[in-house]
């Protein structure tokens, strides 16, 4: 029986357009594919891997009047370290894998330059998330594939706070569950179920070797040099 790792391997060079007709092939024509409005934010990025889910939530929890040292103090040794941590599952990330965040709407830049670096440090291929990023222009030049619904400015701090992970999350309306194959680039996010994963790669693989056959003869036609997305 394929293992996890097995199945990742099989969707190496597909693009989101592939594994979406792959998906259409076995009749899941309305499964998977991530809304229109969580896009790339460095251009050109791809992304293949496993599904690990964090859900976080709009806190309730209020900021006390501080002076800004005290505030400085009570961010990062108070929310930082209680209220919205990854320390709680951070470690738990493994080579090949996309987080994937569960957020929302509230103007939050949730992910940054500096916890996505961090998490590719440890292994992440991307990051996901159906809330906002921040420090865009670091995320562009570190080049790690992340894809937001927004851009914004502000911290989570009195926003949002960490609610769980490794348990089943929203993308928009596709659910996503630990394991499952997602698959990102400039044409948006898919998600492919992972019991139907081997099958949707078999046919995803069919229309990618089509595609680069007629376009190739494009390529020689026209007297352009073949590149990888011909050969």
């Amino acid at each position: 029986m394929a293992t996890n790792d097995d199945i990742l391997k099989l969707f190496e060079g597909l693009r989101v357009a592939d594994v979406r007709d792959g998906m259409d092939w076995i009749g899941l024509h309305h499964r998977g594919t991530v809304t229109r409005e969580i896009r790339p934010i460095v251009p050109g990025v791809r992304m293949c891997g496993r599904a690990f889910t964090v859900r976080s939530r709009p806190t309730d929890k209020t900021i006390p009047h501080l002076t800004p040292e005290e505030y400085t103090d009570w961010a990062y040794n108070y929310w930082y370290k209680e209220v919205y941590s990854s320390a709680a599952w951070r470690d738990r990330l493994r080579p090949g894998d996309v987080v994937v965040i569960e957020s929302h709407d509230l103007g939050v830049g949730e992910v940054g330059s500096n916890n996505s670096l961090g998490w590719h440090v440890l292994g992440a291929v991307g990051v996901v998330t159906s809330g906002g990023v921040r420090d865009s222009d670091e995320i562009v030049r570190q080049g790690i594939p992340v894809f937001a619904r927004y851009r914004s400015q502000a911290m989570t701090q009195g926003r949002l706070e960490y609610a769980d992970a490794e348990n089943p999350v929203a993308l928009g309306d596709v659910l996503v569950r630990p394991g499952d194959i997602v698959v990102g680039d400039g044409d948006g996010v898919i998600v492919v179920p992972i019991e139907h994963a081997e099958q949707v790669a078999t046919y995803a693989r069919q229309e990618l070797e089509k595609d680069k056959r007629t376009r190739r003869r494009y390529y020689e036609q026209l007297g352009w040099e073949l590149d990888e997305t011909v050969r």
